[in-house]
């Protein structure tokens, strides 16, 4: 059952079609790794699904739920958390800081109630809490819980915001090149931890990747695009035998 669904999806920047009539679903419990050169339009699709671009024309929907023109503020609420290629985390903040930021979305409180300390904050807060240090010891992330994100080394900065995201208790999980800046044994441990995502956690994974071996460890499916066009979807060995794809990477 398809938990995720795009459907003609395109954006145009002037005469520049980034994405141009995508289609593809997500099914659900899985890993869906969408591949391709550089410009192919890969994170533009992740910028379309957590509405920092507006398509012009297709649409996204979310467990039947159409999701095309829901507002970036409310898309994490709904279910979709992501990670980003270049990190985005707070230096001077510890780790249990930054990963509380992920809960952010789910506070139900108002500034009067916060002043107050009323006790449905104090409960929110007390469940945000609880819930953080649950991710922080399923990522094994103890020995930095109060240390600060910025003297950490980069792996260990990736972990950081992969917990972050997880602690919005995404559905679909978005990661934008996990393995970037990755040495070969960090990249195989980020592939472990994806496919504990997916199988312990249950939680359905959109992943953008470059590196071609950890795409072909985890991934349950895979899409190539180019120039903004589907080239070829499939799973990892048809994908990569696939002419176009050859000719995409390599030049005809």
């Amino acid at each position: 059952m398809a938990l995720f669904e795009v459907r003609d999806l395109a954006v145009h920047f002037g005469g520049i079609r980034a994405v141009d009539g995508v289609s593809f679903d997500v099914e659900k419990g899985s890993v869906f790794t969408i591949i391709g050169p550089n410009g192919a339009g890969k994170t533009t699709i992740f910028n379309l699904v957590s509405r920092i671009y507006d398509p012009t024309s297709g649409s996204i929907r979310l467990d039947g739920r159409d999701i095309t023109h829901v507002r970036a503020r409310d898309i994490a609420r709904l279910g979709v958390t992501r990670t980003f290629q270049n990190i985005e985390l707070f230096d001077n903040a510890t780790v249990l800081q930054n990963v509380l930021v992920g809960r952010h979305i789910h506070v139900r409180s108002h500034l009067l109630s916060e002043i107050l300390r009323l006790p449905g904050v104090v409960r929110q807060e007390v469940a945000a809490r609880r819930r953080v240090e649950e991710i922080i010891e399923f990522l094994r992330l103890q020995p930095y819980r109060d240390s600060p994100v910025g003297s950490l080394p980069y792996g260990v900065r990736k972990m950081v915001e992969l917990g972050r995201a997880l602690a919005g208790d995404p559905v679909l999980l978005m990661l934008d090149e996990p393995s970037s800046g990755l040495n070969v044994e960090e990249t195989d441990e980020i592939g472990v931890w994806i496919r504990d995502i997916r199988d312990v956690l249950g939680i359905t994974v959109l992943m953008v990747e470059h590196d071609m071996r950890l795409v072909s460890a985890v991934s349950d499916r895979v899409m190539a695009l180019n120039y903004g066009r589907l080239l070829a979807i499939g799973t990892a060995a048809e994908v990569q035998g696939n002419p176009d794809v050859v000719s995409a990477y390599l030049g005809a």
